[in-house]
C-alpha cells in the first residue's frame, strides 16, 4: 500500500500565521463593535451626506462645473430616476418645471435626462419624493437619537397603513390616470421616510446591543449615538 504525502492544507499554521490571524480577527471584532456602538451616528451621517451631495451637484453646475457635477448625477441614478420634471431646480428662476416645459427648453430627447443650464438652474440629484424620504429619515433619525429608550417601533400593520399614501400617489400615475404634484410627492415621501426609520431603527438598536454583548471585552457596554 502506497503512502500519500500529507495534505499541505491540513498542516498546522506557523506561529507567524497564527498571530496574524488572531490580530486580524481582533481587528474585525473591534471594528464590528465600533460600528455597533456608533451605528446611529453613522446612519444619520450617511443620510446627511446623500442630501448634501444632491445639492452639491446643482451647485457645481451653477458655477460652470457641469463636468464635475456629472459623476454625482450618474452615481445617484443607482437610487433615484432623477426625472427633471419631478425634481427641484436650484439657482434658477423656478424650482419646478413640468414635462412640457422641459421638452420646450431642452427638446423631447432630453426630457428624462436634462440636468439644467444657466437659464433654468440645475436640478437636484434626487427627485422631489426621494429628497423628502431622505430628509424626513434624517429628521426622524435625529429625533430617535433623543427618544431611543422610549420609542418603540410601530406594528407592521401600522407601517403598511403609513405606506398607503405613497403607493396611491405613485401607482395611480403609472396608467396615466393623473400627474402628481410636488406637494403630494414631498408629503407622501416624508411620511414614508419617517415611518421607515421609526420601524427599522429600534430593531437596529437591538442588533447593535446583541453584537456588543456578544463581543469579548464589551459585555456590559451600551451603544452610543
Amino acid at each position: 500500500m502506497s503512502l500519500r504525502s500529507p495534505d499541505k492544507s491540513m498542516r498546522p499554521f506557523t506561529p507567524l500565521r497564527t498571530g496574524l490571524n488572531l490580530r486580524a480577527n481582533r481587528a474585525l471584532d473591534v471594528a464590528q463593535v465600533g460600528v455597533a456602538r456608533h451605528w446611529l451616528a453613522l446612519a444619520n451621517m450617511g443620510l446627511a451626506a446623500v442630501i448634501v451631495l444632491s445639492i452639491v451637484a446643482p451647485l457645481l453646475g451653477s458655477v460652470g462645473l457641469v463636468a464635475e457635477a456629472s459623476p454625482i448625477y450618474q452615481a445617484y441614478y443607482a437610487i433615484c430616476h432623477q426625472w427633471p420634471f419631478r425634481a427641484f431646480f436650484l439657482f434658477g428662476p423656478s424650482a419646478t418645471y413640468d414635462a412640457q416645459a422641459i421638452a420646450a427648453i431642452a427638446g423631447p430627447a432630453e426630457i428624462w435626462t436634462f440636468v439644467g443650464n444657466d437659464a433654468t438652474g440645475f436640478k437636484m440629484a434626487l427627485c422631489e419624493r426621494d429628497l423628502a424620504i431622505f430628509a424626513s429619515a434624517l429628521l426622524m433619525g435625529s429625533v430617535y437619537s433623543r427618544l431611543r429608550p422610549r420609542l418603540s417601533p410601530p406594528s407592521v400593520l401600522l407601517y403598511l397603513l403609513l405606506l398607503i399614501p405613497i403607493a396611491l400617489d405613485g401607482f395611480t400615475q403609472l396608467p396615466s390616470w393623473r400627474e402628481s404634484t410636488w406637494e403630494l410627492r414631498v408629503s407622501t415621501g416624508a411620511i414614508t421616510g419617517i415611518a421607515t426609520v421609526w420601524l427599522l431603527f429600534p430593531y437596529l438598536d437591538i442588533l447593535a446591543n446583541q453584537t456588543i454583548l456578544a463581543s469579548v471585552g464589551w459585555e456590559h457596554a451600551a451603544p452610543d449615538s
